[in-house]
């Protein structure tokens, strides 16, 4: 199948935030890299942003529908763009950018079931629970701003009395919205 791009070059794309019961959120790393995400895949041309989170979240660290509770979802696309070193010129359409719905769920399953090996290619080869907000220090650069508002629009779900304060922004780059 192929993934859905639309007619501005943005990739349609699930983002996935797993909590714990103490609200810490898991960190994957890459497989064979130094870099840390959230677990993320392609939405196919037809396949609902459900069903995609579903698929992508057993592909690429194991997890079933019941591992998981459903707490919800951010209420529209969020988008980043690629820096120009990441673009994959060859593809027809160029894809400029990822747009994503977040989604989040509470591990209810044991630890025990992640696992990296349901593809031939893992994404992932190591994980671990981090505080709430770690991710947008540690994430690649360009996608920190959607890391932020994903976790802020969601964050009232993982925290009824509101969520930990986020961290002040780093001067330097910041990504295209």
């Amino acid at each position: 199948m192929n993934d859905w791009i639309d007619e501005h070059g943005f990739r349609a794309n699930v983002g996935i935030i797993l909590t714990d019961a103490n609200g810490r959120v898991f960190w994957a790393g890459r497989a064979g890299r130094r870099g840390w995400q959230f677990p993320q895949g392609g939405i196919y041309q037809g396949e609902n942003p459900a069903d995609a989170m579903y698929r992508e979240l057993e592909e690429e660290i194991g997890l079933r529908p019941k591992d998981v509770e459903l707490m919800g979802s951010t209420s529209g696309w969020l988008r980043y763009r690629l820096p120009s070193r990441f673009m994959r010129r060859h593809q027809t359409p160029v894809c400029v950018g990822q747009k994503q719905r977040w989604f989040l769920l509470r591990l209810t399953g044991k630890e025990s079931s992640v696992c990296f090996d349901r593809t031939e290619a893992p994404e992932f080869d190591r994980w671990r629970w981090v505080n709430y907000w770690h991710p947008v220090r540690e994430v690649i650069y360009f996608k920190r701003q959607v890391y932020r508002l994903a976790l802020q629009e969601l964050g009232p779900l993982v925290f009824p009395d509101g969520p930990p304060p986020p961290p002040r922004r780093r001067r330097g780059r910041r990504p295209a919205a």
